[in-house]
Parts: structure tokens; C-alpha cells; sequence
């Protein structure tokens, strides 16, 4: 099965690399302890403390996995590497300064990949419904973001590299 290619900007792959350390050096040993201990209490069949510590094993093996096929197909977005015709275009890696209209107040985003996303930290992904309206658009354009709540309308007010 192909692995999808994912964009991330250089901070979104260093926090990648990062937790893939920590899940193979300390969390891998910290499973295998409790594996050890687990087993020095006899009786395997009936031993929920080592179904637990296989069961998180097998979560962590999962997600190292996972980790490292993103970073091996994941395409970098330098802040100089994106080129475009117009510097003020919004692209991913991108920090965003809107204006909801309705609402009278100014919110800032930067613009990441979908495994970056953090929304109640200001990093949206560029496949959320914002994210997509704001792709390719410049500062001073007014959009319109379909929500669960309505329509939402946006001035794009400032864009940074």
C-alpha cells in the first residue's frame, strides 16, 4: 500500500523526529520494565499487568511505525522555499492575521499540515474549512467559510513568512 505524502513545515517534522526519539529510547525501555515485572508475578494467562504492558507496547510499536513512514514521505515547506508569484499569497507555513467580521476581533493562525493542526494553539491545518479558504489569497481579500454554525466571513488582514 503507498504511503500518502504529507507536507510539514520544519517545525512540524522536528516535533515528529522528537517524539519518535523519546517513543524509542524511554518509552520503549519503560514497556519493556514493565513487561519484566509483570512476567515475575507467574501466571501469564490470568496477568492483566502484562496484557496491559503488551497491549501499550503494541500502541507504541503502532505509532513508531506510523511516525516513521510520515517522515520518510513527507515533503518539507521551508519558509524560503515557497514560491509563488505574489510573496502575500497564503501558503502552508504561513502565519494568518484575520478579521472575523461579525464578531469584530482579529485572530491569528499559522497555516500547517493536518498532523500539525492544533487549533486552541492558533495552528490550523490547511485542510480545515479555513485552512481552504485561505489558500492562494492575499491580505485584504474577504472570504467565506462554511462552519456547523453558518457562514462565517473573514478579512484577511496581515500575512507573514
Amino acid at each position: 500500500m503507498a504511503q500518502k505524502v504529507v507536507s510539514l513545515t520544519l517545525e512540524g517534522k522536528a516535533k515528529l523526529e522528537a517524539e519518535l526519539a523519546e517513543l524509542k529510547s524511554t518509552k520503549r525501555e519503560e514497556i519493556a520494565e514493565k513487561i519484566k515485572v509483570a512476567r515475575s508475578y507467574g501466571d501469564l494467562s490470568e496477568n492483566s499487568e502484562y496484557d496491559e504492558a503488551k497491549n501499550e507496547q503494541a500502541i507504541v510499536e503502532s505509532r513508531i511505525a506510523t511516525l516513521e513512514a510520515t517522515l520518510k514521505n513527507a515533503v518539507i515547506v521551508e519558509d524560503d522555499a515557497v514560491v509563488s508569484e505574489d510573496e502575500d499569497t497564503i501558503w502552508l507555513g504561513n502565519k494568518i492575521t484575520v478579521l472575523d467580521v461579525e464578531m469584530d476581533e482579529e485572530l491569528v493562525y499559522d497555516i500547517v499540515s493536518s498532523i500539525e493542526a492544533d487549533p486552541m494553539n492558533g495552528k490550523i491545518s490547511d485542510d480545515s474549512p479555513l485552512g481552504k479558504a485561505v489558500l492562494g489569497r492575499k491580505a485584504g481579500d474577504v472570504i467565506e467559510v462554511e462552519a456547523p454554525i453558518g457562514m462565517l466571513q473573514y478579512k484577511i488582514l496581515k500575512v507573514e513568512k
